[in-house]
């Protein structure tokens, strides 16, 4: 089980709205036990997050680094990192 720090659960319950119409949580351990639902993963770098996508199938191709990261599934953490949530 991967656990998500309290800045990542923060991230993701001010910005749910951007993958969202309607909120899936409201506390930390809701938001908590959401990501681990949907096996949320938290990546390094927009590389990272590129690799991912591929992995599952996505094709980001052309797509530059900028348009990665406004993506409605990424999520940029305070620390550099990245939450990918597949909605």
């Amino acid at each position: 089980m991967f656990e998500y720090s309290e800045e990542c659960l923060k991230t993701f319950l001010r910005e749910q709205n951007k993958l969202f119409d309607e909120p899936v949580a409201e506390t930390l351990e809701e938001a908590e036990a959401f990501l681990e639902d949907c096996m949320a993963v938290v990546v390094d770098s927009l590389e990272e997050v590129r690799e991912y996508f591929e992995e599952e199938g996505v094709d980001v191709d052309g797509l530059s680094p900028e348009e990665l990261a406004e993506a409605s599934e990424v999520f940029e953490l305070p620390d550099g990192t990245y939450l990918i949530v597949e909605g």
